[in-house]
């Protein structure tokens, strides 16, 4: 399959489609809104079934066969932060506060992406390794953490901080489902099955349409950022894809692990995040990060961004 088959067959997903959508109704000023409490409900359910899963394959994996892919992720969850900040820093000439705000998005992960990569993944006909969802939790805190640090070096609530995000509702509901689905097993998967399975894509479709207007709303504060924003958008996750892929392979991945590592290591978070920015870093300007996060490199790696980390997991794994 060519690089325009790929293209194509991400670009017709009823994901990427749903969220064109979102993106045409909020340009159109179409009345279409998501009431508050469905949007909440579909990131409860999506962040748990991710962990649920994870849990379940987890329990079926020895750890001689994690142990490599672990301390890969590890290694991202520690140098993407460095990286991100070093980059807002020289590139955007931001201050040390919103530099570290943007290292938070850009060093934990955002789950979507971690889907649709799945999704993509699994649509060419690979198989990725069950056990990625546990790697989507391991790498979710420790960028978060560390950026957080980078930002306060001069003071500051650290230690709230750092509550926030080990008790926000995407690392609780991410380790929580791990150990649900870890502890109940496969027996306990079948008899949730329908609710955690088959509906999944579903949910995570509404879920996108619904993301696509969140990021249309944002682009009116991209035109004010300017042609900087948009390379710190896309420049660090191709840097940060092209290093998961790397690793993933490294650490014995299959070509669709390596992909969907690649994938997680090039997305921004925008639901862990924020939460832990807003309490950590009041003084930091949402405008920035949000529309760096959710407004370009969402999109940018769910439109052109997986299929690139598939070809070079592809050209790397030969």
């Amino acid at each position: 399959m060519d690089a325009l088959e790929l293209l194509r067959l991400n670009l017709l997903s009823p994901m990427v489609l749903a969220f064109a959508l979102g993106v045409l109704a909020r340009l159109l000023r179409s009345d279409l809104a998501f009431p508050e409490a469905l949007y909440t409900a579909l990131s409860l359910y999506l962040l748990f079934a991710i962990g649920f899963k994870g849990g379940v394959e987890l329990s079926k994996t020895p750890l001689a066969v994690l142990l490599l892919p672990l301390l890969a992720t590890l290694f991202l969850g520690l140098a993407r932060p460095l990286s991100g900040y070093l980059a807002a820093r020289r590139l955007l000439r931001v201050d040390r506060v919103d530099a570290g705000a943007l290292a938070a998005h850009y060093g934990s992960v955002s789950a979507v992406t971690f889907l649709a990569a799945l999704t993509f993944a699994q649509g060419l006909g690979y198989r990725p390794e069950g056990f990625l969802p546990t790697l989507v939790a391991l790498l979710e805190v420790p960028g978060i953490v560390l950026a957080l640090l980078l930002a306060k070096r001069g003071g500051g609530n650290l230690g709230e901080a750092f509550q926030e995000v080990l008790t926000g509702r995407s690392v609780v509901l991410l380790l929580g489902g791990l150990a649900v689905g870890g502890l109940s097993g496969e027996a306990g998967m079948e008899r949730v099955k329908p609710f955690f399975v088959d509906p999944f894509y579903g949910v995570l479709t509404l879920f996108l349409l619904d993301l696509g207007m969140v990021a249309a709303s944002r682009f009116a504060t991209l035109k004010q950022m300017g042609f900087r924003l948009l390379l710190y958008g896309t420049l660090l996750p191709l840097l940060h894809g092209a290093i998961g892929v790397y690793l993933g392979h490294l650490a014995g991945l299959s070509l669709g692990g390596a992909t969907v590592l690649g994938a997680m290591s090039a997305s921004a978070s925008y639901i862990a995040a924020p939460a832990a920015v807003r309490i950590a870093l009041p003084e930091a300007n949402p405008s920035l990060y949000l529309t760096a996060s959710l407004a370009v490199t969402f999109p940018f790696n769910l439109v052109l961004g997986i299929p690139m980390y598939h070809a070079l997991a592809r050209w790397i794994g030969g």
